[in-house]
This record gives structure tokens, sequence and C-alpha cells, in this order.
């Protein structure tokens, strides 16, 4: 049986539509650069790389300091991106169901709906106009309820090469200023790590 050369570059395309998402997926990801104390160490290895881009979001409290007032984190809201600008994450704060009482944890959810919360080990302020950079430890993990897994085996992750993010300087001044919200632009990249 003879298959003309229409037939087979049509199975191909069919084929290649099935083989090249898996092909897109697999990053090499080389660990950056860190300050003493965010290296994540061997046997955990970097296997995914996404480019936040988002807001971290504060709210006027009242301080330790009885009748001053600070702004305090309440959520991070970002989208991470891979090297072909593909939503792959979505970066929030939300309740960790493997820890006792639910602790309200950083959450990372893979668009196959695997989701991590960790919690941060250590930190360290490389730019005084950013946020800090991060490691962060893994302490739950779940997949997602179509068996998504992309992120259930991560460790550590990384947050590095911030931009932007801090508290404004004003706005958090007095009582009446408790309440007020603030969503500060930011950019990041996210390291995420897993044992090989």
């Amino acid at each position: 049986m003879k298959i003309s050369n229409t037939a087979y570059v049509a199975v191909l395309g069919v084929a290649f539509t099935f083989v090249l998402p898996h092909i897109a997926q697999a990053q090499v990801v080389t660990p950056p650069v860190v300050p003493p104390g965010l290296e994540v160490t061997a046997p955990n290895q970097a296997f995914l790389l996404g480019r936040a881009t988002g807001t971290q979001n504060y709210e006027c409290q009242p301080s330790t300091t009885l009748g001053r007032v600070d702004w305090t984190l309440f959520t991070p809201q970002a989208t991470l991106f891979d090297a072909q600008d593909q939503q792959v994450i979505t970066h929030y704060f939300s309740p960790n169901p493997d820890e006792f009482a639910n602790p309200v944890r950083a959450t990372w959810q893979d668009a196959d709906t695997s989701t991590v919360w960790a919690k941060a080990v250590a930190s360290a302020t490389v730019d005084p106009t950013a946020i800090a950079w991060v490691k962060l430890q893994v302490v739950g993990a779940e997949p997602g309820p179509t068996g998504g897994n992309t992120l259930t085996g991560t460790t550590f992750i990384q947050r590095v090469h911030t931009v932007g993010g801090l508290p404004p300087s004003t706005g958090c001044d007095r009582l009446n200023d408790v309440g007020r919200k603030a969503f500060m632009p930011y950019t990041a990249d996210y390291f995420f790590y897993r044992q090989n």
C-alpha cells in the first residue's frame, strides 16, 4: 500500500502536535548565583524557572508598637511565565492543608493545577529598592484533580532577581489609615527544585 506525500505530511503533523508540547515543557535550568544562605544544595536540582509579574499587596495595620501603624503584606498576586512567554504558574497566599491548623503560606499553582505551599527559611536584601530574595522550603503539595503533578515533587523555591514590590513609604502613618490597601508592582524569577 502506497501512502501519498500529503497523507504522510498530515500524519507527521498530527504526531508533532502531541510530541511538541512535551518537548516545550522540558527546561534546562541553571541555578542562579545567590547570597550565602540562599543556596539549594544537592541532591536538589533546579527543574523549572518561572518569570513572575504581579503585585505585592499590603494593608495598613496596627503595628507591634502601641499606637503605631505599618504596612503588612497580605498576599502576593503574580503570574509566572516560561521562556516562551506562556503562563505556567499562579502565585498567591492560601491555607496549607498539609499542616496542622492550615496556616496561610506562599502558594504556587501550575497550569496542570498541581499546587505547592512553602515557608521562607532564609532571605537577603540584594537591592534596597526591591523586595528581598528568598529561599523557601516546601511544606505541602497536592496533585491536580485530574492528575497534574508538575509541582508535587518540589522541595525548595528561590525568589531572586526582584524588582519593586516594596510597601509604599507613605499612606500608613496614622490610626485613621488602618485598612488602606496598596498593590505594589514587582517582578522576580522563581526557581523550583526537586530531588532527582
